[in-house]
């Protein structure tokens, strides 16, 4: 018998080249002006609201760490595009929602947008975040500097490091300043 080949796994989604522009990086003056930004809106933001503790605030409005940005993508609805929705509904019925999930995705929080640090090692930690993103509709915002990306982004939510933060939809000063970087992209 002849050995196997070992194949690679086609059913993956791979974000496509366009996603990962040098647009999308903020690196440099750019760089440090955004995180300047997104430091005084945090400031004015826990300012406002002072009644929780400061870690227990930041859980609130960051889902902070590349596993907790994936649990909270994943349990964000996909987005379906209308035509695939189109076709799916001519060929089967639509399925009544499980119950039990019902209860659980309720309070379920939606992210903004990631920040991502391009300087993690290894690259697999994130790797899968792109499209996981993409499949949900958040948008991502790269970070690259040669002092460390995930040093600067601890420095927002109070850590040594971060390699990816999740801005959740909480409806604050950080959320608009979040919808005007994602306009400008």
């Amino acid at each position: 018998m002849a050995p196997r080949k070992k194949h690679g796994n086609n059913n993956s989604v791979r974000p496509s080249k366009s996603q990962h522009q040098p647009q999308d990086c903020y690196e440099g003056e750019r760089l440090d002006h955004l995180l300047q930004s997104m430091q005084r809106k945090i400031e004015s933001a826990r300012l406002l609201d002072n009644s929780l503790p400061e870690k227990i605030w930041f859980k609130l409005q960051f889902a902070v760490g590349v596993n907790d940005v994936t649990r909270v993508l994943e349990r964000m609805k996909p987005v379906t595009l209308p035509m695939a929705a189109g076709l799916a509904s001519e060929c089967n019925p639509p399925a009544p929602p499980p119950k039990a999930k019902a209860a659980s995705n309720a309070n379920a929080t939606a992210l903004q947008a990631v920040l991502i640090a391009a300087d993690s090692n290894p690259r697999w930690l994130t790797k899968h975040l792109p499209s996981l993103a993409l499949s949900r509709n958040v948008p991502l915002i790269f970070l690259k500097d040669n002092k460390g990306a995930s040093l600067r982004l601890g420095q927002l939510v109070k850590l040594k490091t971060a390699i990816a933060i999740g801005v959740k939809a909480k409806g604050n000063v950080i959320n608009q300043l979040v919808d005007e970087i994602v306009k400008w992209q």
